[in-house]
Parts: structure tokens; sequence; C-alpha cells
């Protein structure tokens, strides 16, 4: 393997994320732009009841991510949930898995860019759309091209901005409570509006079923974690930290706000096209706070962006390793970074920008494409699953072993894999959700012949279908 001075490049990453980058890219992963621009929306449709949908997909959320953290330490080579799929379930689980993360996070990444083209525009119309969308993908390449370290560092600060504008709303929701404050519509703030218009299920079961497809929205990018432990410092003890706290941050950034706003504003006098934290400090007499709220949105989507672009030139990088992708998206530079990963997967970034000039397509191109990545993510998830229920049937000695075992671990699985297929339901039955579900086959389809493309060419070199993934002792295993 070439060296650090050598002509060609090093083909390992650096671990060079603290204890204090892996919590906060949790926590950013833990909220999600949706929050900010889709809950009006969702209570318009769920109501109340959207605190109970919140509540089951962190339920969910949680034994997913419980999962993939016992088996990202159950051997310490594995660097993605890719080299977990390959090792438990086979060469084409590796490459089905990596490619459609990798797919995922470029489609999310251009819906991001266009959504932060919208909110520039918001605060100066007079610029040009594409401006911001090249400004945005210049950036963000430039921000992958620097050391891990500095991935870590920006998405700490991403993330303290969104924990400070939600627990500042939640501040001032309390204290207008409390001193029983009262908008101009005459409405007094009270936790009992809660229940008091309509009930906590004022749409029935309809409504409290299309909050799932929209809620699970929110929740893409939770998986980061895992992926950024790869290159984490002492990840036995940072990565436990990170996930056992996900419950917290969704009782606290989801469950809690969302109380909150329902509580100083009746859910049934929230505006679906407004973001209520805009409205919700509105209302309490804050004339910055759409200025506030807007800046809050805008560094959402550009954390969002940045995290998916790291994550899917690592998953490259995975690829590339495995043979699965050229061999030169597997060299790094002498500081550790997978620079021909980092460019080739920022070229698509810049796609955004003709999308810009669809007209009246945009909304619609945006809607489209962010529904399909949520349907893509449930292959993601799925995939840590069934990798988990193979990996505790067939090395029983690693559970037993481990320090990390997930919770109800012989039926907690199965629970999850019948959640996923009531998600896929209620995509289906919405109208905005069920075309780009039904074109996702469409994908598969590509990669299944790409698939066979690859397995031929390696065979014909004679080269394993995949590269093993190391059952030795890892440097960083405790003593």
């Amino acid at each position: 393997m070439p060296t650090t001075g050598t002509i060609a490049p090093p083909e390992e990453m650096h671990r060079g994320l603290k204890n204090r980058h892996l919590q906060l890219i949790a926590i950013g992963g833990a909220i999600g732009t949706g929050l900010f621009l889709g809950s009006g929306k969702l209570i318009s449709v769920s109501g109340p009841s959207i605190i109970f949908v919140y509540m089951v997909i962190g339920f969910f959320v949680f034994f997913i991510m419980r999962a993939l953290g016992e088996l990202l330490l159950s051997n310490l080579h594995y660097k993605t949930f890719g080299d977990i799929a390959k090792d438990m379930l086979g060469p084409w689980a590796g490459f089905f898995v990596s490619w459609n993360y990798w797919f995922s996070w470029v489609i999310a990444c251009v819906a991001d860019i266009v959504a932060i083209t919208a909110y520039v525009q918001w605060f100066n119309e007079d610029i040009p759309s594409w401006v911001p969308a090249l400004v945005a993908a210049v950036v963000l390449l430039l921000l992958n091209l620097q050391p891990v370290k500095y991935f870590g560092e920006t998405e700490f600060w991403f993330a303290i901005i969104k924990i400070v504008a939600i627990l500042g709303l939640i501040a001032v929701g309390l204290i207008l409570i409390f001193t029983r404050f009262e908008n101009p519509d005459g409405d007094v703030a009270s936790i009992t509006h809660l229940w008091d218009h309509g009930g906590m299920f004022p749409m029935g079961a309809s409504g409290f079923v299309l909050g799932f497809q929209m809620g699970i929205f929110s929740f893409i990018g939770v998986e980061l974690v895992g992926t950024a432990a790869a290159e984490t410092q002492n990840p036995r003890k940072t990565l436990p930290k990170a996930i056992n706290s996900i419950v917290v941050r969704i009782l606290i950034f989801y469950v809690g706000a969302l109380a909150i706003i329902m509580s100083v504003t009746p859910w049934d006098r929230i505006e679906p096209d407004e973001s209520p934290f805009v409205s919700t400090l509105a209302t309490a007499g804050f004339g910055l706070a759409a200025f506030a709220i807007q800046l809050v949105v805008l560094t959402s989507a550009a954390s969002s962006a940045n995290s998916g672009l790291y994550s899917g030139t690592r998953m490259l990088f995975g690829l590339s390793k495995d043979g699965h992708a050229p061999r030169v998206f597997s060299l790094t530079d002498s500081r550790g970074v997978p620079t021909r990963s980092v460019f080739f997967t920022a070229v698509f970034l810049f796609s955004a920008i003709p999308l810009l000039f669809a007209g009246d397509g945009v909304v619609a191109a945006f809607t489209f494409v962010s529904s399909m990545c949520a349907t893509l993510i449930l292959f993601t998830w799925g995939s840590i699953v069934v990798s988990y229920i193979v990996y505790r049937r067939r090395f029983p000695e690693r559970h037993a072993a481990s320090k990390f075992k997930m919770p109800l671990s012989r039926i907690a699985p199965w629970l999850v894999l019948a959640f996923f297929v009531f998600i896929a339901g209620t995509l289906l039955y919405g109208d905005d959700t069920r075309p780009p579900f039904l074109a996702t086959p469409v994908w598969f389809i590509v990669l299944t012949a790409l698939w066979q493309l690859r397995k031929r060419k390696l065979q014909r070199e004679g080269r394993p279908l995949t590269a093993p993934v190391p059952t030795v002792p890892h440097p960083l295993d405790e003593e």
C-alpha cells in the first residue's frame, strides 16, 4: 500500500473526528430541514397527533441506530453500512446498498441546493437564481476537500445554530404559556390547545397515517453518524453515547418544539405554507423572527447538503476499494481525503443550476426528488436491519461479547421491518409521494444491470467480487 510522500496517494482515511464532532453530527442528523419547513403542513394534515407520529418514528429509528451501532462496533474494520451489507449479505448487497446510498445523497444535495437558492432569493429577489446555486456547490466542494476534522468542525457549528434556534423557540413558548399570552386573534396560549380543538386526533386515522409519509422525511440523515464513526477517534466510547441520546433529542427537538408551537397557536390556525417557527415567534412580537428563522433554515439546508456530500464521497471510496467503482476513487491525498471521490460526486451538484431554469417545474421537481430520496433511504435502513438479523444468527459469539447490544434483539428487527412495510404503504397512499415511490424500481433495475456488468468484469480479470473485510483485531480495539 502506498504511503504518504510516495508518488501514489495513500488509500486510507484518517480518524480526525473528535467526540464533540460526532455528538453534534448525530444531533444535526436528527434535526432535518423538514422540521423547519414541513412541520406546518404536517400539523395541518395530522393536527396534534403529529406528536405521536414523531414518537413512533423516533422509537423505530432508535432501534435501527442501535442495530447499526452494534454492527459497527463488532468489527471496527467496517467503514460504512455498505461494508456491513457485503459482509453479511454478499457482494451484491454491498454494491446495491453503497450505490443506492450514494445516489440518494446526490439527489438530496441537488434538492438542498435548489432550496438554498429559494432561501437566498427570499432575502433579495433580484439575485439571479444561478448565483447562489453556483456559490453553494463551490463552497460545498471546497469544504469537503478539507481534512475530515474541518468537516466535523463545520457540522458542529451548523448543529449548534439549529439547536439554539429550537431551544430559543421552546423557551419563548414556555414564557408565553406561563404568562397566558393572548394573540391578536384572541387565542390565549395554553397547553389545552393540544386537545381542545377536535381532540388529539382531529383528522382521524387517515390524518394520523398521512403524518408518517411526510414525517419520515425529517429523519433522513440520522444514519450519518454511522458513516462518520469510521473517521472518529475512539468510536467504542463516542458512538454509543451519540446513538443512545437520539431518543432524548427527538423528544426535545420534535415533540417538545411542536407541542409548544401548538400550545401557543391552536393547530387549526397554523398556516400550512408557512414555517410555524416563524409564525410562533412573530406572534410573540419578535419582528425579526422571519429573518432569523430564514437564516436558520438556510443553514440547515447547507448542513444537510454538506453532510450528504461527505457521506456520498465515503460510500464511493468504499465502492472503489471493493472493485465496484473505478480504482481512482479509492485514492486519498496525504491528509486522508478521498479527493477524487469528492470531485466526482460534487460534479452532480452543479446539475442544480439547470434545474433552476425549469420554470414552474422547480417546485414539482424538488418534491419529486425529495420523495424519491425518502423512498431510497428505506432501502438503506432496511439493509441495516436485515444485516443485523444475519449477523446475530451467523455470529452469536460476537453478539454475546458485544458491550453495546441492541435491545430486544430477537424481535425488534422484525418489528422495524414491519414498520417499513407500513411506511411503504403510506407512501403509496399519498398523491404526492406515490409517483416517486413507483419510479424507484427503475433505479434498482439499472443497479441490477450495472452489477452484472461489474461482476463479469471482475470475473474476467480473476479478481474477487469484493474486498474481504478483515476479521483481525483493529488497532483501536480495546485491550
